[in-house]
């Protein structure tokens, strides 16, 4: 069994439909018990999800409608509930708790959407609880929409971390030309890097039953390598699919991320301008550079500059020099009133708490 690690499955409506008008409970089913298999050996799974407009043409009669936005998103309110719905019974079936989250772009374009929307999956995943996410599509705007649902899990891989994304569809991989028209195309096992000459052989759009084909999927994978992220493209009707895929059997394709996570974190903080300081003692400079520890209030002696809650802010020894830079769970308001304090008295200090930590280990770099 390979080691847990933090995992999305993006899965596209012709793959819950199998190409026909309806969602297919066996399909879905199918999904759900693969999906159940990786959380039972302790793997964080987090699953991205289309078909919320196809379930509301179902429940609707598939009426004949006018295409407007507003169609569009009352097809997508309905669904949405039928889809959940079914996602929730399916899970039950494997004692697994599933919770519902709409993303918009606009919600995560700004510091402090994108930390809530991280906390929030982040301990969803820590309570061993499924996240399911789809596009808002019931409020979006075409400038907060993300789009498709390929991008959509990019951007959730870049939330949590992942350390693998998957992308369900109904073709099999990125083709060196493409196959519906050119008998030698040839499946791409392995891509290294994603360019211009990638994209080239992309094609067409996919599936008319969705938003997204080749194209957005590259982008994707793009997205996501940028974090350290890598990304399948595979096959969704393919026998236990999933589970070949995170045993690193040669299925679809994969693009390999240009950096590691740890790296790509590591180059984004140190690129990124100290908006304030947090001066600490000897035994946290220790724990900090030695131990790989988080900085604790306990050891902060003092707050220097106004800074909000995920800003970069650099860690100085008491003589002044500077140790490492982070994201600060804490705005200086909030981290001054919490200086020297023990952590288990934040709640009663703030009455609340952003966690135990002024600055998580894994949003710190040493200089």
């Amino acid at each position: 069994m390979t080691a847990p690690r933090k995992i999305i499955v993006k899965v596209g409506t012709s793959t819950l439909t199998g190409g026909t008008r309806r969602l297919s409970p066996r399909l879905m089913l199918e999904l759900v018990r693969q999906i159940a298999q990786l959380h039972e050996e302790g793997h964080r799974v987090v699953l991205v999800t289309s078909g919320a407009m196809s379930a509301g043409r179902e429940k609707l009669n598939w009426p004949d409608l006018h295409p407007a936005l507003p169609v569009k998103q009352m097809l997508a309110s309905v669904g949405q509930a039928v889809l959940m719905q079914r996602y929730s019974d399916l899970f039950s079936y494997f004692s697994i708790t599933v919770s519902q989250i709409l993303l918009t772009r606009g919600d995560i374009a700004n510091r402090t959407g994108y930390l809530n929307a991280r906390d929030t999956l982040l301990t969803l995943l820590a309570h061993r609880i499924l996240p399911i996410i789809n596009e808002n599509d019931t409020i979006a705007t075409e400038e907060i929409r993300v789009g498709d649902n390929d991008n959509l899990s990019a951007l959730v891989a870049n939330l949590i971390d992942a350390d693998l994304l998957i992308l369900l569809t109904d073709i099999d991989g990125l083709y060196t030309a493409d196959p519906r028209s050119d008998p030698a195309a040839t499946l791409m096992h392995t891509v290294p890097r994603i360019d211009e000459a990638v994209f080239a052989r992309a094609g067409g759009t996919g599936s008319a039953l969705g938003t997204g084909g080749m194209i957005t999927k590259l982008q994707a994978a793009q997205l996501a390598g940028r974090s350290g992220t890598t990304t399948v493209i595979a096959p969704g009707a393919r026998p236990d699919v999933i589970a070949a895929v995170v045993r690193g059997e040669q299925i679809g394709t994969t693009f390999l991320p240009p950096t590691t996570r740890k790296e790509s974190r590591k180059r984004w903080l140190l690129s990124e301008k100290a908006v304030g300081a947090l001066r600490v003692d000897a035994g946290a400079v220790r724990q900090v550079t030695e131990r790989g520890a988080s900085l604790l209030p306990v050891g902060v002696l003092a707050v220097e500059g106004e800074f909000e809650r995920g800003e970069p802010v650099n860690i100085a020894a008491p003589g002044g020099e500077c140790v490492a830079i982070g994201l600060s769970n804490y705005a200086a308001a909030e981290a001054r009133r919490l200086v020297g304090l023990q952590s288990a008295t934040i709640m009663e200090t703030l009455g609340y708490t952003w966690g135990d930590e002024i600055i998580h280990r894994d949003n710190l770099v040493l200089l």
